[in-house]
């Protein structure tokens, strides 16, 4: 028999971000590019260019609110709701 796995831990994507867990209502979110404005104290508007949010922890701890690439907060990231629909039956015949 081999070594256990570990499958309480979040599933990753090959670029390393965690993969977005399925809701039971059918919507899955995306974080997309940052919005932060890096200007506003002067009075101007400078966004940095992140396009788009990559966890830079796995999900649970304190600091997967944080973008990898940029360092911003998940919450500065435009929000996108991904809605889809079960199209197939499932088999409990146990065949």
């Amino acid at each position: 028999m081999g070594p256990q796995q570990d499958r309480s831990a979040p599933k990753t994507h090959a670029n390393g971000t965690a993969a977005a867990p399925e809701r039971k209502d059918g919507k899955v979110v995306h974080y997309k590019e940052c919005q932060r404005n890096h200007a506003a104290g002067i009075g101007g508007y400078a966004v940095d260019g992140c396009r788009e949010f990559m966890a830079s922890a796995p999900e649970g701890t304190p600091t997967a609110l944080l973008c990898a690439a940029c360092g911003c907060h998940r919450s500065f990231h435009k929000r996108e709701v991904e809605a889809f629909d079960c199209d197939y039956e499932s088999d409990t015949s146990g065949r």
